[in-house]
């Protein structure tokens, strides 16, 4: 009877252990997310304070008589040093968390630079702006939470298997036709839209993100102990994530000269964010054993952050450039000159500048009076210069 009970009691026994080992694998799955979730969010937010600090440095210098250049000033520099470190938070979280949750992240940079543009820079925000953020922070939140799961060591087989697998190919192969079609259209047909070169800053994103994380979770493995740094893969991967990130940077810059930066950051967001998922999805299999709950809030998650990315960057009016010029209504005299809706000095936002003084180093230019045409008239045989004005007469009629 013994030996027929203990058998029994093995089995009874077992489903706990399988139930303990899962529940710490999941526990620990969790606990690899959430770092990663908050290094990306630790380097976002510290990326948005070193910009505003670059640009609250510009503004000062600015509007000071101080000449020295924007590099020579010590917040400059501060923004610098953070805007490294808040970089290197962000290739650190590749390495704990998957790509797919790792990308949308970005809109922190998004929501933290409109709220601190209001500390450091006096920004003004409307009510619909701080809607537009908590949008933006609710999508964050359930990207957080409800992100994909899957975890693997970042080895060197790993990479190269998933480099040859065929969901990936044929992945790549859509990419470089769908590319390539673009960069002709965009550089032979002269077709410069916003969308062209967003996707074209898109796709080679896509590849310097999955490029990224192989790097970045090769050198943590090395870090502990596994070294992987001798493995050839490394090294394709680093100087694919180079070259991309150089080209990417390259047609962003153009996208810049032709189109204002707020539409950027929102379209860039959505687009990058799109096609770094897809890529994540087939290179790393993200989503490989996530439920249809957890895919359907993650991609809820997404749109939510769309909508208030776009939102926040939608609700920002360019700034219009400073045109000094002389107030008319503020001279002795003119105080009434409005009255009657008359307008004295034309629009800044149009083309033309007349009223405006334009800088110039010239200062005896500067100074010189203005002088106008003179018209000449010819009576017989001499020629009579007329005075440098018409004279209109008016008569009055009894």
């Amino acid at each position: 009877m013994e030996g027929a009970n203990s058998p029994d009691l093995q089995l009874q026994q077992l489903p706990p252990t399988s139930m303990t080992v899962s529940f710490s694998e999941v526990s620990f799955s969790y606990k690899e997310n959430l770092i990663g979730a908050l290094l990306a969010i630790f380097g976002h937010l510290v990326v948005s304070i070193a910009l505003n600090l670059q640009k609250y440095s510009h503004i000062r210098l600015a509007g000071s008589k101080d000449p020295r250049a924007y590099f020579k000033t010590k917040t400059w520099w501060l923004g610098l040093f953070l805007m490294l470190l808040g970089e290197l938070g962000v290739f650190s979280s590749y390495a704990f968390a998957p790509l797919s949750l790792i990308v949308p992240l970005s809109a922190v940079s998004v929501i933290a630079s409109a709220i601190i543009g209001i500390i450091f820079i006096k920004e003004k925000w409307k009510p619909k702006d701080f809607l537009s953020c908590g949008l933006a922070i609710i999508g964050t939140y359930l990207l957080v939470t409800f992100g994909p799961n899957s975890h693997e060591k970042m080895t060197g087989e790993n990479i190269t298997k998933h480099l040859v697998s065929w969901p990936f190919l044929l992945y790549m192969l859509v990419e470089i036709i769908v590319f390539c079609l673009l960069l002709y259209f965009y550089k032979e047909k002269n077709v410069n839209y916003i969308v062209v070169i967003l996707l074209l800053v898109a796709l080679l994103g896509s590849m310097t993100v999955v490029t990224v994380k192989a790097v970045a979770g090769m050198l943590v493995l090395s870090i502990q102990g596994n070294l992987q740094l001798d493995y050839p893969i490394f090294y394709v991967m680093l100087v694919c994530m180079v070259a991309t990130a150089v080209y990417q940077a390259a047609f962003l810059s153009q996208a810049t000269q032709l189109y204002d930066s707020s539409l950027i950051a929102s379209v860039g967001y959505i687009l990058s964010t799109t096609i770094a998922i897809t890529a994540g999805a087939t290179f790393y299999l993200d989503f490989i054993g996530e439920d249809a709950l957890h895919i359907c809030m993650f991609a809820l998650g997404c749109l939510v952050a769309f909508l208030g990315v776009f939102l926040i960057t939608r609700n920002r009016k360019k700034a219009i450039p400073f045109e000094p010029y002389i107030s008319m209504d503020a001279m002795p005299g003119m105080q009434n000159i409005h009255d009657k809706g008359m307008t004295v000095q034309p629009d800044l936002k149009a083309s033309f500048s007349y009223g405006a003084l334009e800088n110039n180093d010239n200062v005896s230019e500067i100074y010189t009076p203005a002088t106008l045409p003179v018209m000449q008239e010819e009576h017989g045989s001499r020629a009579i210069s007329a005075p440098p004005y018409r004279v209109l007469e008016h008569t009055k009629r009894e």
